[in-house]
């Protein structure tokens, strides 16, 4: 669940770079994972049908993002935009007849960008909220909760987290509505505050608990699960998945984009491939049963 962030400092980096690669979990100078394979559907008559003309005749659909947020997004080695949103996009836009172009914008840039029309979709792991949908509607693609991870074989528990240090994300919901909110309840119970470990981007803090800088690790559950993938064993999930909402696509309000994307997102479920896509970043729950705008079922 992402919200405005800044770029990532540089004493873990140079930590990693003194440390074998398995001390770290880095969202850059890495590729797909292993087995990957780029799903491209043939075009859908009727789909097509669907998408706006001016992006019909342009041929190409335009999506902000701001990586790295791995798996969604994050610059492979050779500085290419990759993700499992990427390869989302890459594969709705084929059924809808387009190319898939993303676009590199600072996160809090990408909505007014939206907007003004120099994008067509906001693609950068947006959770579905009521304050966002006033303004732009969202084609829902997985749900996804917090969760907190531990180095392997430590016993920590969310329920007792007075006096620990925990790692997250600046500015995430896991900094701004699980971490702090429980800090501030351990002083109002005269217990010892948390220390809030707080890093520009998220493997920055994985790579903080790693080392043991951190006890515990707070996150988005798909972004945990790909650092847990990541850590060569050092890390583990503790306690279960909370507070889950909506990741969509953003598009702007009452446009005929949403629908013609959720039509593409829903021959992507019902044909195998949404999961296909998913389960190679290692995305197996939160999965949609049928295309949702606004977390409503879209009939098309």
């Amino acid at each position: 669940m992402k919200f405005p962030f800044q770029r990532i400092g540089g004493f873990l980096g140079a930590v990693c770079l003194a440390l074998s690669l398995s001390a770290c979990v880095t969202n850059e100078e890495q590729g797909h994972p292993e087995g990957w394979e780029e799903i491209t559907p043939k075009p859908v008559p009727s789909i097509e049908a669907l998408v706006p003309k001016d992006i019909k005749d342009r041929g190409v659909l335009t999506a902000g993002t701001n990586p790295p947020f791995a798996p969604f997004e994050f610059r492979d080695s050779s500085h290419t935009i990759i993700g499992v949103e990427m390869d989302l996009m890459h594969a709705a836009a084929a059924t809808m007849g387009l190319k898939f172009q993303p676009k590199e914008q600072d996160f809090s840039l990408i909505l007014p960008s939206l907007s003004a029309g120099s994008i067509d979709v906001g693609a950068s792991g947006f959770t579905d909220t009521e304050e966002r949908r006033e303004n732009y509607d969202f084609v829902d693609f997985l749900y996804a909760g917090v969760q907190w991870g531990q180095q392997t074989g430590d016993d920590i528990s969310r329920e007792d987290p007075c006096g620990l240090s925990i790692a997250v994300q600046r500015t995430t919901v896991s900094e701004t509505d699980d971490v702090r909110p429980l800090s501030e309840q351990c002083v109002e119970e005269g217990k010892e505050p948390i220390e809030v470990l707080s890093y520009d981007t998220s493997d920055a803090a994985a790579t903080a608990l790693v080392l043991g800088r951190a006890d515990a690790f707070s996150a988005d559950s798909p972004v945990l699960a790909w650092a847990v993938e990541r850590a060569d064993g050092k890390i583990e999930p503790t306690g279960e998945i909370f507070d889950a909402a909506p990741y969509g696509f953003a598009v702007p309000k009452d446009s005929k984009l949403g629908p013609a994307l959720a039509a593409a997102l829903q021959y992507l479920i019902d044909n195998g491939d949404y999961q296909k896509i998913l389960a190679q970043w290692g995305i197996e729950e939160g999965l949609v049963d049928a295309a949702l705008i606004n977390e409503e079922p879209v009939n098309n």
